[in-house]
């Protein structure tokens, strides 16, 4: 009887154990330091404003337990890293579009964070241009987190755990919308993906096979009108020739301007980290790369609006054989990140 309940007691206390580890908090730099973000010299320049946001040690971990934190979200289920995923370059892998509350569906597939201090635009239809601002969205979306703001401070006023975070990254404990938008921003622009191959390539440290460097000819010359730069985007919004999602009711740009040349236009994607982020398109539809160059080879569909550099020389598309769609995808897994989708520092 007394060994087990000295059984009993030692499961009692392991439990206790794992739960407090579980639920710990990284302690915070005791005099907070800038947070240097390092990032290749043939990156485009920064456009994350952090004269009035500072990227900080301490406001990138605050910004990190929100990034996990449920609270953001109406019933406490669901927060940011639950749609953007790490292993999965922070998407929603498996799923065409997000889900959020109540296993309510949006409208739109979640699309990577990666390069976010990088770009001009955000969203598939470009409505934001502030990072600071970019995580309202969600959080107040009633498909997605279905929260407000004066909720989700309710909700963390009143945590050691955040006090203790908001004092470490702000000088007093006092917690505000504009801080919990700016700690997330500071964390979403320490997420820096700079290590693929294509990296290491581009530095004189390895070569690329044959095949990929076929792929990368080939990507210049059937691509990069689009998908240019270091950030294989140039962040404009096109019309590819995708049929209207009935089910969504998603028409892009369109929704934002309300300006009939927008319709069907969504932002160019970035292709790092392509090869994790399935399935592709706003709207998931596509699940691996052969099914997005064979849809670019042989589907687009021809309308008014379609992008013009889809639709030369009396050819609707890209023109692309089987061997060269293999040869462009051998390239665009040079664009994988391994480092990034398993740093213990963009981890939960």
């Amino acid at each position: 009887m007394i060994r087990i309940l000295l059984k009993t007691m030692l499961l009692v206390i392991t439990f206790l154990s794992c739960w407090s580890c579980s639920d710990e908090v990284i302690q915070p730099l005791e005099k907070d330091e800038a947070y240097s973000l390092q990032f290749p010299s043939y990156f485009p320049e920064m456009t994350f404003e952090a004269s009035g946001n500072p990227v900080t040690k301490n406001g990138v971990e605050l910004g990190r337990k929100l990034f996990y934190e449920g609270k953001l979200s109406r019933n406490n289920t669901i927060s940011c890293g639950f749609c953007h995923i790490q292993e999965n370059a922070f998407t929603h892998h498996g799923h065409t579009v997000s889900h959020g509350v109540d296993d309510r569906i949006g409208i739109r597939n979640a699309p990577p964070i990666q390069n976010m201090a990088f770009l001009k635009r955000y969203m598939w239809d470009g409505v934001i241009h502030n990072l600071n601002e970019q995580p309202i969205i969600p959080i107040t979306d009633v498909n997605e987190m279905d929260s407000s703001m004066p909720e989700v401070i309710s909700k963390l006023k009143d945590d050691q755990k955040y006090k203790k975070l908001f004092m470490a990254a702000y000088g007093d404990e006092n917690m505000t919308g504009e801080r919990i938008l700016k700690a997330l921003s500071q964390f979403m622009a320490s997420m820096i993906s700079a290590d693929s191959k294509y990296d290491k390539v581009k530095q004189g440290k390895e070569t690329f096979t044959p095949e990929e460097s076929q792929g990368f000819a080939l990507f210049k010359q059937k691509c990069t009108s689009c998908h240019s730069g270091e950030l294989f985007t140039d962040e404009s919004f096109r019309n590819t020739g995708m049929y209207y999602n009935a089910q969504f009711k998603d028409a892009g740009r369109y929704r934002v301007t309300l300006d009939q040349v927008d319709w069907m236009k969504f932002r160019v994607p970035s292709l790092r980290n392509v090869e994790y982020t399935a399935p592709y398109m706003h709207d998931g539809r596509f699940y691996t790369l052969e099914a997005v160059l064979n849809f670019y080879s042989d589907n687009v569909e021809d309308n008014p609006n379609l992008d013009p550099r889809l639709k030369q020389n009396g050819h609707i598309g890209i023109a692309m054989n089987t061997q060269e769609k293999q040869f462009v995808i051998a390239f665009l897994k040079t664009l994988s990140d391994k480092n990034f989708i398993s740093n213990p520092k963009f981890a939960e």
